[in-house]
């Protein structure tokens, strides 16, 4: 009878695959060179060492004040580990580069290629954050607003029930087949997040066209609770892939074989997020349309934060625009790519080269994080740096509760990173749509209802 010890003396590595291996040796009386001859087809693969030397990668990107050069030199440093990855191939970093973890892991405006390997670490949990543009032709820019206004939801949570739009039934029976989708929570999620944008950088922007001077709708949100979901099991079965391939790779760096049963069904639902994240947008875009009896000029979209693949290859944009049309064929209209609430959002189109791997940046990106941008703006209040900073547009807060680290001064100079766009030849302004106004979640956690009642029980 052979054991665990037996295979551990003719040189494998114990593991979980010990128990079938043996149930079917001992089963089938394997001995000799035909047990060998077995142990082969089922044994592990040889664990794969990290390169030795990051491999190169394309910076799209210079720094102008001290401080965006500490920036650079930190999105350096997670470049370098990360490009050290054995699957990864190549990469690129944008204009609105920034740090996004600890070092080692992707960048915002970072785009990573890996051959036959997907990464979820690498499209992070706001899977297929995306921008949506309606032109509705010549519209007064303030009614659009004020009616997107009470369309849009912001903030934790779903929509409460006699609010909700329809989650098709064939797109809920094909999350119900896929096993990363399939749960009653992602489900349930699937229905209460569909019309919702969440907080953070996320927005509703109405401006008009410098070309048309046509009223124009966009909107920035990603897939909600659907798609961190996702995120979180493809991370738990990218982290035992880790534990058997690459023990040495970062577990941020975890991937999914793209050949393997777990890879072809994660890759299957990032199609379906993509689905679900489109028509998240698209309820909102109609919803507004419909209110102002306004017939659809122009509509195109484009996602930012997604995996797309060639052939063999996967590319993942943690913040960049894809250009080419190969990665997403649905596409027909230029690409989006914002700025802050107070600059114009470019329309942009351009061509793959060797130094942008086909991808744009996503927007204008940051120098320091959000907490210690607050702690920059301190010699004001809120209210002084909100009216100083909106001057000219009407920005609005969801909660009508100001957050500082969304107001423009928190992003990166936008003119800088025009520039830096048309320097490193990245893509060409088509149109721009100068800003009247918009929405954003603001500081929902202010008036959160735990807060509400610590803040009472101190009164006491």
């Amino acid at each position: 009878m052979t054991t665990g010890k037996d295979l551990l003396d003719l040189g494998f590595k114990s593991g979980k695959w010990f128990k079938d291996a043996l149930a079917h040796i001992n089963a089938h009386g394997l001995e000799g060179a035909v047990r060998l001859a077995y142990l082969d087809t089922v044994k592990p693969p040889a664990e794969l060492p990290l390169r030795p030397a990051p491999l190169p990668y394309f910076e799209n990107i210079r720094a102008e004040t001290a401080v965006e050069q500490q920036n650079i030199d930190a999105v350096r440093l997670s470049m370098q580990q990360l490009m050290r990855t054995p699957t990864v191939v190549t990469g690129a970093v944008m204009p609105d580069a920034c740090p996004a973890g600890p070092v080692g892991t992707i960048p915002v405006g970072g785009v990573v290629v890996a051959r036959q390997a997907i990464h979820p670490g690498m499209h992070s949990a706001d899977i297929c954050c995306s921008v949506m543009l309606t032109n509705l032709g010549r519209l007064d820019p303030k009614t659009v607003l004020d009616v997107a206004q009470q369309v849009t939801h912001f903030g934790p949570g779903g929509r409460l029930p006699e609010r909700q739009y329809a989650l098709p039934a064939a797109l809920r029976a094909e999350f119900a087949a896929n096993p990363f989708l399939s749960s009653e929570k992602t489900l349930s999620l699937a229905q209460e997040h569909l019309g919702t944008q969440g907080d953070g950088n996320h927005f509703l922007y109405v401006g008009t066209s410098a070309a048309t001077g046509d009223t124009v709708l966009v909107t920035h949100h990603g897939s909600r609770g659907v798609g961190a979901r996702l995120y979180t099991e493809g991370m738990k079965v990218a982290e035992r892939f880790r534990q058997q391939l690459s023990p040495e790779t970062a577990p941020a760096n975890a991937w999914l074989p793209a050949d393997s049963p777990e890879g072809e069904a994660y890759w299957a639902a990032l199609q379906l997020v993509r689905q679900w994240t489109k028509l998240n947008h698209l309820c909102l875009h109609d919803d507004v349309a419909q209110r102002l009896q306004a017939p659809v000029q122009q509509r195109f979209w484009n996602e930012h934060n997604f995996v797309f693949r060639a052939g063999e290859l996967y590319y993942h944009a943690k913040g960049a625009t894809p250009l080419d049309p190969q990665f997403m064929p649905d596409i027909t209209g230029p690409r989006i790519i914002p700025l802050n609430m107070a600059e114009p959002i470019l329309i942009v189109e351009g061509e793959t080269t060797a130094n942008n791997l086909g991808f744009a940046p996503h927007g204008a990106g940051r120098n320091l994080s959000r907490t210690r941008h607050k702690y920059s703006k301190a010699s004001k209040t809120q209210q002084q740096w909100f009216d100083e900073e909106t001057r000219g547009i009407d920005a609005r807060f969801f909660f009508n509760e100001i957050d500082i680290s969304e107001l423009p001064s928190a992003y990166k100079n936008a003119v800088q990173v025009q520039q830096q766009i048309a320097e490193f030849r990245l893509a060409r302004t088509v149109d721009e749509i100068r800003p009247y106004g918009c929405i954003m979640a603001g500081d929902w956690e202010k008036n959160a209802p735990w807060r509400v009642k610590k803040r009472q029980e101190k009164k006491i």
